[in-house]
């Protein structure tokens, strides 16, 4: 893992305990982006195994007989499917780099925690370990009561259920980091 990433496009963690409330903050947050012209890209890091895939079609059965990587396409989608045998936790620097042919507006990271990344840190009261809001990362807190533990000056506070203002923040933040990167 490196002090740093370098990115061609602002890269912003959402850093959480499982069951604050990730993905529904998404859910809601990224039409919203849409909505303001942003086009955004999600890496999502999976803390178990999963497939995209389905036992029995063409493409499980070559990527199976060691297709490395394995490419479907269709005129909705396509999948990419790359097997990482041996690899401890995924490379996020090295999935960024897939990120840049498509020249996102924003990369949001959902996970990868530890990673030196800026980071929107989600807190729900009673949920997880209160230490992730004094993260070195975060730009903003968004939480669901007043928070347990004193947070920097200069990290923003957010209503982790006002999503408008959430995404305001987000498109606000991108606008600054655009102009740095340029």
């Amino acid at each position: 893992m490196s002090d740093t990433l370098h990115c061609p496009f602002p890269v912003l963690g959402v850093a959480a305990w499982s069951g604050t409330g990730k993905t529904t903050l998404l859910e809601k947050l990224l039409p919203k982006l849409r909505e303001q012209g942003l086009s955004v890209a999600v890496i999502k890091h999976a803390h178990h195994q999963f497939d995209v895939d389905q036992p029995g079609k063409d493409s499980y059965k070559l990527r199976s007989a060691g297709a490395a990587p394995m490419l479907i396409a269709s005129r909705q989608r396509f999948a990419l499917m790359q097997e990482t045998p041996g690899q401890e936790e995924p490379d996020l620097a090295y999935l960024l780099t897939l990120m840049a042919p498509h020249a996102p507006d924003l990369v949001i990271v959902e996970g990868f925690k530890a990673w030196p990344i800026p980071k929107l840190v989600l807190y729900r009261d009673g949920i997880g370990d209160p230490a992730i809001l004094s993260d070195p990362w975060a730009q903003a807190v968004a939480l669901s009561a007043e928070p347990p533990v004193v947070l920097a000056p200069s990290v923003t506070r957010l209503n982790l259920n006002q999503y408008e203002e959430i995404a305001r923040w987000v498109s606000e933040w991108v606008d600054q980091q655009r102009r740095s990167l340029a």
